[in-house]
């Protein structure tokens, strides 16, 4: 659905690096279309690529892609949340503590892109079925403001920034056997 996008008041100041990252007005065509690329730069990876990490105090491949994952669930419930206009805030999330409970390390990496790939599919049914009143619609999260249409982008920026890191820090510092 394209629409306009999100303006600075529709979400804190801290998402814009996310949202400047999602090209173009239709948010659900990004979606989709980084639903295939995150597929395909998992695809023949081995558990070995998902087990690196390139600094010590820094997450696995796997662990980037279960935070990924937990992410776009949290932001897609804040958008159902909202877009259903219920105006209760939300919190915030600790991202450590969801990685460090989240048990993504002995869990094989196929299956953590497979769980990824579906949680978008969910994120994209629900963004695709929402009508234009429901985009605007704003409610609080983690103390902040936030429209639906915000949302959208903040998903589709936080797969992209994370997407980056992984091909700039991760795929291009693992030693080929």
């Amino acid at each position: 659905m394209k629409l306009a996008r999100p303006e600075p008041g529709e979400y804190a100041a801290y998402y814009e690096k996310y949202i400047s990252l999602v090209p173009g007005n239709d948010v659900a065509k990004a979606l989709e279309a980084q639903r295939l690329q995150t597929m395909q730069l998992f695809a023949g990876r081995s558990e070995r690529d998902g087990n690196f990490r390139y600094a010590a105090d820094k997450w696995t491949v796997k662990e980037v892609l279960g935070h990924l994952t937990d992410s776009e669930r949290i932001f897609a419930y804040r958008a159902l949340r909202i877009a259903r206009g219920d105006q209760t805030p939300m919190e915030g999330f600790e991202q450590d503590d969801y990685v460090r409970s989240g048990g993504f390390n002995d869990r094989p990496l196929a299956s953590l892109a497979e769980e990824f790939a579906q949680v978008r599919g969910a994120s994209l049914a629900l963004f695709r079925s929402l009508g234009k009143d429901a985009w605007l619609r704003r409610g609080t999260a983690n103390k902040n403001e936030v429209s639906v249409r915000a949302l959208a982008y903040i998903t589709a920026g936080h797969e992209l920034h994370h997407r980056q890191i992984l091909e700039e820090r991760y795929f291009s510092a693992i030693p080929r056997a």
